[in-house]
């Protein structure tokens, strides 16, 4: 079973957003480090987005990543919940309300070391599927 230390590291990061609204699609491709320390994990993510009809820039995006019993539970950088998920369960998910907007995430951690997280989200103004796909760090060079 997969547990919270399994995810220390480094891992290559590829994501794609499809947005419903305007029928584009974006990119974004980096890495993404879980740094111990105590209580769980830091996340950090940086990478090279490409926005449809814009120039690439840099994202970066922080969560704390925290045991919480065999579940783990995702927090915000400044620690407000966001969600928590069972590495575990046969198809782990979760959901974050937080309205107007709803965010569903699944999980797939099928070809472990690889996993993927799957997000949905809806509101007014958003409706958008966004695929992040992760993979062990192969170096500076790695074909994800």
């Amino acid at each position: 079973m997969i547990a919270l230390a399994d995810f220390a590291g480094r891992w290559a990061l590829t994501r794609r957003i499809d947005d419903a609204l305007t029928d584009e699609i974006s990119t974004m491709t980096g890495q993404a480090v879980f740094t111990p320390v105590p209580g769980g994990l830091d996340y950090g993510e940086t990478g090279r987005l490409v926005l449809a009809g814009q120039a690439a820039m840099t994202a970066t995006r922080r969560y704390l990543w925290r045991a919480d019993g065999r579940a783990i539970a995702v927090m915000f950088a400044d620690e407000r919940a966001f969600h928590r998920f069972d590495p575990g369960a046969g198809t782990p998910s979760a959901l974050h309300d937080c309205p107007p907007d709803r965010y569903e995430v699944e999980y797939d951690f099928d070809c472990w070391p690889r996993w993927r997280a799957r997000w949905r989200a809806r509101g007014p103004r958003k409706d958008y599927a966004a695929v992040s796909c992760y993979a062990p760090w192969a170096g500076a060079e790695n074909p994800e």
